[in-house]
C-alpha cells in the first residue's frame, strides 16, 4: 500500500527515514548511552547557536557560562522579533519549516524549525500514535479542529487533510443540528481515531450521551480517541471513555517544539527526551526535585534554524518522583502562569481552581455543556455558560459556597447565559483568563 504520508513529508523536503531511523536509535539507548547522548545534544545545540545564530549570543551576552544552569532563560516576549533577526546562519524562509503559534498564551510569534528537525518531530508523533494502533499513512483520522476560513488557507488545509488521511470537523459552530450532522459522518465513515481539541470532543460527547449513543457500536473501526490543546478533566475522561467506549489518551505538545508528554499505554504522561529536555524550575530559575511544582522550561535539541534553549513555555507542571532522565514522566500539568486569579487577600490562585470548583456543580444535572471564567476586577468574575435552560439560584448559591471554602469569602461572580462561547481562531477554548494588568 502507498505510504502517502510519508512521500508527502518526502516530497516537501523533511527527511523523514532519516529521522525515523535516528529516533530509533535514541530510544533503543542504554541508560549510559542516553545520559551522553543527552550531554552531547545540549552542548552541540548550545555551541552552534552561540556561534550561528546572533539573537542567541546576545541574549546570552558577555556572561561566563560554567554549566547548564549559568544560560539564560528564553521566554515569548524575547522571540517576538522579526524572524530574520532569530534565523541562525545558513537559514531562510525558503528551506526552514515555518509557521506561528497560536496565541493562546497571548504572546504569539513565527517560528522556525529546520528540515531535519521538523521531519524528526513527525517521527516522534509517528512513534507515539503507533503505541495505540495508529499508523499515519493508512489510518483514517476524525480531526476535531479549527480551519482557516480565508479561501487559500482553507484549500491549503483540506488537501493536507487529503494527504495525511483525515476527515476535519470544524469546531466553530457545535450546536446540536452540527453535531448531529458530525453524528451521521461517524455512521458511514470507517474512522480509526479521533483526535482533536479537548472542550469539542467533549461537547460531542455530551450530545452523544443525551440521545444514549454509544460511539464504538455506530463506528466499530474507531481504536483510540487523542485529545490535545485543552486540560481534560477526570470527570470529563471518563465521559468520554463511557460514550466513546475507546481508549482517551491525552497528548501536551507546542507547535514549535514537539509532543512534549503523551500518554503511554501504562497510563503515564511520558515526556518526550528524544528530541527534547525538559527542566522544572523555580522562581529564580533553578531546577526542583522531582514532585515538587515549577515553571516548564524546554530545550530542542535539534532545530538549528531557531534556538529554543531553556526556553520558558509558559505552563507549570511536577515531574514524577519515579521519573529517570531517558524517562522522564509530567505527573501533573497544572495550567498557564498567566492564567492565575489575583485575590483581594493577595492570595494567587491557578484559574483552573475555579473551574474545578464550579465544574462538578453546574454540571450535575447535565443542563451546562461548558463554560469559561473570567476575572474582570480583584475582586469580580464573569462565568459564560452554554446551557438549555438559565442557572436557578439554588445553584449559584452552591458555586459560591464553594468559591468561598476553596478560595476566598466576598468575591463577587455573574453568571451569563450564552448560545455559543467565544473561542480563538484557531477554535479553541480558553477556560480562564485574567483582564487585570498587573
Amino acid at each position: 500500500m502507498i505510504r502517502l504520508f510519508d512521500l508527502s513529508l518526502q516530497f516537501n523536503g523533511f527527511p523523514i527515514k532519516e529521522a525515523k531511523t535516528e529516533l530509533d536509535k535514541i530510544v533503543h539507548f542504554s541508560e549510559e548511552e542516553y545520559v551522553l547522548f543527552l550531554e552531547n545534544k545540549k552542548k552541540e545545540i548550545v555551541d552552534f547557536h552561540l556561534n550561528n545564530n546572533s539573537f542567541y549570543s546576545d541574549l546570552v551576552g558577555n556572561k561566563k557560562i560554567e554549566n547548564w544552569n549559568d544560560l539564560p532563560i528564553l521566554n515569548k516576549q524575547n522571540l517576538q522579533k522579526p524572524l530574520e533577526e532569530r534565523l541562525s546562519k545558513g537559514y531562510s524562509k525558503k528551506t526552514i519549516y515555518l509557521n506561528k503559534t497560536s496565541g493562546s498564551s497571548g504572546t504569539p510569534f513565527v517560528f522556525a524549525k529546520d528540515k531535519y528537525s521538523h521531519a524528526l518531530t513527525w517521527a516522534s508523533n509517528i512513534m507515539r500514535f503507533g503505541w495505540f494502533g495508529i499508523d499515519f499513512n493508512h489510518s483514517y483520522q476524525a480531526r476535531f479542529y479549527g480551519i482557516p476560513m480565508d479561501f487559500i488557507g482553507y484549500q491549503k488545509e483540506r488537501l493536507k487533510d487529503f494527504l495525511t488521511h483525515r476527515f476535519r470537523f470544524p469546531v466553530f459552530d457545535l450546536s446540536d443540528e452540527i453535531l448531529e450532522k458530525f453524528l451521521q459522518k461517524f455512521k458511514t465513515k470507517k474512522f480509526d481515531y479521533i483526535n482533536g481539541y479537548t472542550s469539542s470532543i467533549v461537547l460531542f460527547a455530551k450530545f452523544l450521551e443525551q440521545k444514549n449513543i454509544f460511539l464504538k457500536e455506530i463506528c466499530p473501526t474507531l481504536k483510540a480517541c487523542f485529545v490535545t490543546s485543552e486540560m481534560l478533566f477526570e470527570m470529563d475522561k471518563i465521559l468520554l471513555e463511557k460514550q466513546f467506549g475507546i481508549p482517551i489518551i491525552s497528548e501536551y505538545g507546542a507547535s514549535e517544539l514537539d509532543l512534549i508528554a503523551f500518554e503511554n499505554p501504562q497510563g503515564e504522561w511520558q515526556v518526550n527526551a528524544e528530541t527534547l529536555f525538559v527542566e522544572i524550575l523555580d522562581e529564580n530559575n533553578n531546577p526542583v526535585p522531582h514532585g515538587t511544582e515549577g515553571k516548564i522550561v524546554i530545550t530542542s535539541l535539534f532545530n538549528k534554524a531557531n534556538p529554543f534553549i531553556r526556553y520558558e513555555i509558559g505552563d507549570i507542571g511536577i515531574l514524577d518522583e519515579k521519573s529517570t532522565p531517558q524517562k522522564p514522566i509530567l505527573k501533573k500539568l497544572i495550567g498557564r502562569t498567566n492564567d492565575v486569579a489575583i485575590l483581594p487577600s493577595g492570595k494567587k490562585s491557578p484559574g483552573l481552581t475555579f473551574y474545578y470548583v464550579t465544574k462538578s456543580i453546574i454540571e450535575d444535572d447535565g443542563n451546562v455543556k461548558e463554560f469559561i471564567i473570567k476575572q474582570t476586577k480583584i475582586d469580580t468574575f464573569e462565568i459564560e455558560y452554554v446551557a438549555e435552560k438559565e442557572l436557578v439560584s439554588k445553584q449559584i448559591q452552591k458555586i459560591k459556597e464553594a468559591i468561598d471554602l476553596y478560595l476566598e469569602p466576598n468575591l463577587n461572580f455573574t453568571f451569563t447565559r450564552k448560545s455559543v462561547l467565544e473561542r480563538t481562531n484557531r477554535g479553541k477554548l480558553k477556560q480562564f483568563k485574567s483582564y487585570l494588568i498587573i
